[in-house]
């Protein structure tokens, strides 16, 4: 059983308990079943890095509701500017009457974003909706139309963005015909580079292509922007090198090609850096956020170089929900919760000790082929054999298992072979030991059968 005090569930729990079984009926009778589901129960309380279900068994979440709750759940500061802000008013609506909290957000994202020049931020619901009206601001800027993403990206699952998307199942598949004028580069993935190549080596190789590509497929005179994860997030927690990230940055500059960075699922410090661009010292021209700027409350933003921001003119940007009030003070709260206790920083620690536990593991059992991540953005890859194959259902036992025992944990990867970890960082250091010794506990029983 669990160290602390908190009804952790064990291999003796039944998951779904009494009280999840009868709402799992209600839901397979009146939601589709197209939306994913990582745990078979339901949440009653969450505080922290701690879930509880309807049923009184806690969780230490490891998946943070895929990177959205950096700042954890239920922050205090976070609920308490929310009430406060619920007796004002709760959403007039930006585009009939502003609010000052929009304007406010909006100047700290300027401040804080890399890149000392002059920017403006305008916000929306989603990730996608941040991505989608990235590339429109782009292509009115440039007057061009293409747009370039990478192998393995993941950018949203609305119509432009499922079309920047790289997986096909399940996110693209049976949902054709896609949006006109998008691309797909290669992205490094050193562990899976042919044998004996450098990754010095694979870096030349792909930016070369990039440069053959618009010999091949589109003039450079017709893209309008490259979007890149700084760090690949639902293609498998894939860190390029700042010599690649560079070099893309370079083509975009000598051809006038805007730089977009999706930061949906790497800002607001998971990488240990409030911006994981800030460790590739790249300036983007303009970046898309979402995800953990609002510990768990539906906004977005666009922050870009002023001049390119104002490009569309007034009316051609924008939505009904777009930077609520509710979303604006809570990502100011966010915000003052990150740099008060310095959550980057904590990021750095939390990788180091995830980092070192898998490293551990994977000394033991050579079916974990490779650990990688930057800050607390860490993931191990499941294979058979030397030659690498993924092997999704080794990695799928260990996530069930894993999830029965109280940790929630998800995957990732184009072969879905990858665990990741995405826990918040206000995770202490009891809850993130216990959370990665039932890992190690598992990993040992699964791969030592």
């Amino acid at each position: 059983m669990a160290k602390t005090s908190y009804q952790f569930i064990d291999l003796r729990t039944e998951i779904p308990g009494p009280k999840a079984k009868a709402l799992l009926e209600k839901k397979e009778q009146n939601v589709p079943r197209g939306p994913f589901n990582t745990v078979p129960t339901f949440a009653a309380k969450g505080e922290g890095a701690l879930l509880t279900d309807v049923d009184g068994n806690t969780f230490i979440d490891f998946a943070g509701a895929i990177g959205s709750l950096n700042a954890g759940h239920c922050p205090p500061k976070v609920v308490e500017a929310l009430k406060q802000q619920l007796n004002r008013y709760i959403h007039p609506c930006f585009h009939v009457m502003m609010y000052e909290p929009y304007v406010a957000l909006a100047e700290k994202l300027n401040q804080i974003t890399p890149g000392a020049h002059a920017k403006k931020t305008f916000f929306l619901n989603s990730g996608a909706e941040a991505v989608e009206n990235a590339v429109k601001i782009a292509r009115k800027y440039t007057g061009r139309r293409a747009i370039l993403s990478f192998e393995r990206g993941f950018h949203g699952r609305t119509l432009l963005a499922m079309s920047l998307t790289s997986k096909v199942k399940p996110y693209k598949f049976g949902f054709g015909p896609f949006a006109p004028d998008v691309y797909k580069l290669p992205y490094p993935y050193y562990y899976r580079a042919p044998r004996g190549m450098s990754p010095e080596e694979l870096d030349r190789e792909l930016l070369n292509r990039i440069k053959n590509f618009f010999l091949s497929e589109v003039p450079a005179e017709d893209v309008a922007a490259i979007i890149m994860e700084p760090v690949q997030g639902e293609g498998g927690f894939v860190v390029p090198s700042k010599a690649f990230v560079q070099g893309v940055y370079e083509i975009c500059q000598k051809h006038g090609i805007l730089f977009i960075a999706d930061e949906v699922q790497t800002g607001f410090g998971r990488t240990g850096k409030m911006f994981a661009m800030e460790h590739f010292d790249v300036v983007p021209d303009l970046i898309t956020l979402s995800k953990s700027i609002a510990a768990g409350l539906p906004i977005s933003a666009v922050t870009g170089r002023a001049e390119i921001m104002d490009a569309p003119d007034v009316g051609e940007i924008g939505g009904t929900y777009g930077g609520s009030p509710l979303g604006c003070i809570a990502a100011l709260k966010v915000i003052e919760m990150m740099e008060e206790e310095k959550l980057p920083e904590r990021a750095q620690i939390i990788g180091e000790k995830v980092l070192a536990r898998f490293h551990k593991l994977q000394e033991k059992h050579p079916q974990i082929g490779d650990v990688r991540g930057l800050g607390a953005m860490c993931a191990m890859e499941l294979v058979k054999g030397p030659d690498k194959t993924p092997d999704k259902e080794l990695a799928g036992k260990i996530l069930a298992q894993c999830n029965r025992r109280g940790v929630i944990l998800m995957g990732a990867g184009l072969y879905s072979n990858v665990i990741r970890v995405l826990s918040p960082l206000v995770i202490t250091d009891e809850q993130l030991e216990e959370g990665l010794d039932v890992i190690e506990e598992v990993v040992d029983e699964v791969l030592g059968e």
